[in-house]
């Protein structure tokens, strides 16, 4: 393997946010709760966020959490992300907002088309982006690191591309209706290269002072919610303050997927921090099986080593049950130390 030893207990120590993901199954909420436990146990406070529909996380704690910040030991307090409850706040919060700007025969049609909008494809997406961006945003004053329990990859992945997304989609909505020509030059600086913490202005003569008050309210509304993105953004592509955390088992589908999320995340400046390489087998089991299975595994630590070589790495044992419950992740997060 590399000869570079993934140190969880600096990132615990010199990160404000810690994001563990990899492909489904291969044991990331494990590894992310015991990331957690192990900083809370350090001293520090933290918060854990399961971004996962699939609510794993209180299973592994063995116990309750849902979509509201819950104590779970001494320092660390966790939630769970529910994508419906998330789409039906945010689009209360739509409604509310747009109630203020269209006229009442407007609204009625809006809020059709909000109801159908529940269901569209990316509407979850929409509303975790939003939630997420808020908790990133919020998180300095009250924590002293945020773990992220994400859902398999590809999600992951789309949820850290939107910002970019959104920012141009809202830019083509205002353009397309000709009324807000003054409003689109407004939000000119809404691109990604642009310093969207600053005052609001524009670069050509200050068109927004020529905005009626309701198109002023609009610009206002867009310019607050993408810099809550950008900011968002501009902390997750930020390698002082934060580390992406892959997790994979020792086996084909885990690396290819593993592969190509690293190198998407390369490409989106999200820095990786490394690779925890779960459920490796020991050397010392017995049995033609597992020296069957002892080859093969170590052909898959080779191409791991070969393929992630620039990455540290650090090697978990196979475990022989189930890591449930607090006692248990606290006894797998000892396993996450470069001394063992």
């Amino acid at each position: 393997m590399t000869d570079t030893t993934l140190n969880i207990d600096d990132l615990i120590q010199h990160r404000r946010l810690l994001m563990v993901g990899g492909k489904g199954g291969v044991g990331k909420t494990t590894t992310a709760a015991a990331v957690a436990c192990r900083a809370a146990d350090a001293g520090r406070k933290v918060l854990l966020v399961s971004t996962d529909p699939a609510h794993s996380l209180g299973d592994a704690f063995a116990q309750p959490i849902g979509n509201a910040i819950t104590c779970m030991t001494e320092n660390l307090y966790a939630l769970e992300l529910d994508p419906d409850e998330e789409v039906e706040r945010y689009l209360d919060k739509v409604s509310a907002q747009m109630r203020r700007f269209a006229r009442p025969d407007q609204f009625r049609e809006l809020e059709k088309q909000l109801r159908l909008s529940r269901q569209s494809p990316g509407a979850q997406e929409a509303a975790l982006l939003e939630r997420l961006s808020q908790i990133i945003d919020d998180s300095s004053q009250d924590y002293d690191l945020v773990v992220f329990d994400t859902a398999p990859t590809g999600h992951t992945l789309r949820l850290l591309s939107l910002p970019e997304v959104m920012a141009a989609w809202t830019n083509g909505l205002l353009r397309h209706n000709h009324k807000a020509k003054q409003l689109g030059k407004v939000l000119d600086h809404l691109s990604p290269g642009k310093d969207l913490d600053s005052p609001l202005q524009d670069p050509n003569q200050h068109a927004n002072q020529n905005l009626d008050p309701r198109s002023q309210q609009i610009a206002d509304t867009l310019l607050a919610r993408q810099r809550l993105f950008h900011r968002a953004r501009r902390q997750l592509s930020d390698p002082h303050t934060t580390g992406f955390i892959f997790v994979m088992t020792p086996e084909k589908l885990p690396i290819l997927e593993t592969r190509r999320a690293v190198d998407s995340l390369q490409e989106s400046g999200i820095p990786v921090a490394g690779i925890v390489i779960n459920r490796v087998l020991p050397d010392n089991v017995e049995g033609a099986f597992f020296a069957a299975r002892l080859a093969t595994q170590q052909r898959h630590l080779d191409d791991i080593s070969q393929q992630f070589s620039k990455l540290a790495t650090l090697q978990i044992t196979l475990q022989e049950d189930d890591v449930q419950g607090l006692n248990a992740i606290r006894k797998f997060s000892g396993m996450l130390s470069q001394d063992m």
